[in-house]
């Protein structure tokens, strides 16, 4: 409720910015691999090529996109998820559900508790890290969860959020889809 004015807000410029609904509405699994629908704000319009196919990320993000994307204001929409219960304010973040089949057992362990709007894999390197390290540190959470390491994360992503930095790997706005070996 404290964060509802400024969620509205930043719904309300990102519509005008893009022209179009502002909240982005994808599938996602969540606590034991339960699909369900994240939000996030849209940071990027929805251009395409003369074949109809998406423009490259950097193409299609808004300046505005590129503030909220750095600071991690896209994500205030999970909210909702969280008060839905689908999902926590620490935990493995939710990714895509075509991965599923690729995880190894290990990697899998992250779908044992609720998927998160921060995790200690964001504070500890974010998109700058290989799947295979994103993955251990996801399984690290899930094996050493407690209250203290919530509060340890919750810090250390207010830091993260003020200083931004791990953003991006590369110049990608987004990391490569995961493959299974990578």
């Amino acid at each position: 409720m404290v964060l509802s004015p400024l969620v509205l807000l930043i719904g309300i410029i990102l519509f005008f910015d893009l022209k179009a609904w502002p909240v982005f509405v994808q599938k996602r699994p969540g606590y034991q691999q339960k699909i369900f629908a994240v939000y996030k704000f849209k940071t990027m319009r929805d251009t395409t090529d003369e074949k109809g196919a998406l423009l490259p990320d950097f193409e299609r993000i808004t300046p505005l996109g590129k503030i909220i994307r750095k600071l991690s204001l896209d994500e205030l929409p999970q909210l909702i998820n969280v008060l839905k219960g689908e999902m926590s304010f620490v935990g493995p973040r939710p990714l895509l559900p075509e991965y599923l089949p690729l995880y190894s057992n290990e990697q899998n362990k992250r779908h044992e508790v609720k998927p998160g709007i921060t995790g200690w894999a964001q504070v500890n390197g974010r998109n700058t890290l290989s799947w295979q390290d994103k993955f251990k540190h996801d399984v690290y959470y899930v094996e050493n969860q407690s209250f203290f390491l919530d509060l340890r994360i919750l810090i250390k992503t207010v830091g993260k959020v003020l200083l931004p930095k791990d953003i991006n790997a590369t110049e990608q706005l987004t990391m490569e889809p995961f493959n299974g070996k990578n």
